[in-house]
């Protein structure tokens, strides 16, 4: 197994590079990745919001200016 001084010793180029290849890895066995219930609990309560009419929808450059603000 990789040990964590050799990830040290890499590159940013790399570390993002094997990031990505990590990814993909998990990515082609989903059902192998277990969600946690909060999750579940999350998606759920967002159904939720939206069936009441409650829900707030933003474009994307909306999103985008929201992340710039800098929060409270």
């Amino acid at each position: 197994m990789i040990q964590a001084a050799e990830i040290e010793k890499m590159s940013l180029d790399e570390r993002l590079q094997t990031m990505e290849l990590l990814w993909a890895s998990l990515a082609r066995t989903p059902d192998a990745v277990p969600s946690p219930a909060w999750h579940g609990e999350v998606l759920a309560a967002r159904r939720a919001k939206i069936e009441r009419g409650e829900a707030e929808f933003l474009t994307v450059p909306e999103l985008k200016e929201r992340l710039q603000k800098p929060t409270r």
